[in-house]
């Protein structure tokens, strides 16, 4: 096993740049996923969230269980063995390196935050099998060229890599620079590679609202956006059936059979969407 990291996680410097006064998107879905990393002022802000719109509890969990399936799909039907998981969060049940390396114990998979708090817990991120790699580089979405240069030290980008971009791009505020993001990180992957992408949407008054009340809570804000906006990240690639529908939706007989999914069947309207494309 061969795991790197950018620096070490329990320095005072990284701790330093920790701020528990205001409400954090990390610590925040780490509350609404069943998690325990996350401090008051976050629980606050979810509990009046719960209230304003119980909802956003779905979305959370159904969002999880859709990477699941998508890198399940991408494993086992489609031999992909490398993944770049950009706006990793927190650690949680089932990340991107176990869901892959169940299928695939070669898979080889970089995380990229550039949060402090997701940086002090990223050993968790670094249990790779024997025969894979992870690497988690304290990274910045704004700056592609760069995290693909150090996704480079563990990745082979002449080989097809899927990107995961999961529940970030609403903290770009500029829809077109969102898309030139993406657009430029995929321009540095080969034919063959894929775009993995999940975000909350603005698809009924309650989920309006929700973001609304977190976006005044002094935190990062979390803009959320139409499902044509969620569609045209997607420009240029080939979309996997059934296309960008709500996360419950995509693909929901991929299981693996080891009870890590879970099921949406007793979940209603979700808003939230997703989509898988591949390069071609």
């Amino acid at each position: 096993m061969s795991d790197d990291i950018s620096q070490d996680g329990a320095g005072s410097d990284v701790r330093s740049r920790i701020d528990t006064t205001k409400p954090h998107s990390a610590r925040f879905w780490n509350y609404f996923v069943g998690g325990k990393d996350y401090y008051e002022v976050d629980r606050e802000i979810g509990d009046q969230i719960k209230e304003i719109f119980p909802g956003l509890v779905d979305v959370a969990h159904t969002s999880r269980r859709f990477l699941g399936r998508a890198v399940r799909y991408l494993a086992a039907e489609q031999g992909i063995r490398q993944f770049l998981d950009v706006g990793t969060g927190l650690p949680t049940a089932d990340n991107t390196h176990e869901v892959a390396q169940r299928v695939a114990p070669d898979a080889r998979i970089v995380y990229v935050d550039n949060d402090p708090i997701v940086l002090t817990h990223a050993h968790a991120l670094l249990t790779s099998t024997p025969e894979g790699r992870t690497a988690y580089l304290d990274a910045d979405l704004y700056d592609p060229e760069a995290v693909l240069r150090a996704a480079a030290g563990t990745l082979d980008l002449s080989q097809p890599v899927a990107l995961m971009i999961l529940n970030t791009l609403g903290h770009v505020s500029d829809y077109a620079q969102a898309r030139d993001l993406v657009r430029r990180l995929m321009a540095g992957l080969p034919p063959g590679s894929h775009l993995v992408i999940s975000d909350s949407t603005s698809t009924s008054e309650g989920m309006i609202a929700a973001s609304d009340a977190y976006n005044s809570s002094g935190a990062v804000p979390y803009h959320v956006r139409g499902v044509d906006e969620i569609a045209g990240f997607f420009d240029g690639l080939e979309l996997v059936e059934p296309g960008v529908v709500r996360v419950p939706d995509w693909r929901p007989d991929v299981d693996g059979g080891d009870g890590g999914d879970g099921g949406d069947g007793d979940v209603g309207a979700v808003d939230a969407y997703c989509g898988v494309g591949r390069k071609p």
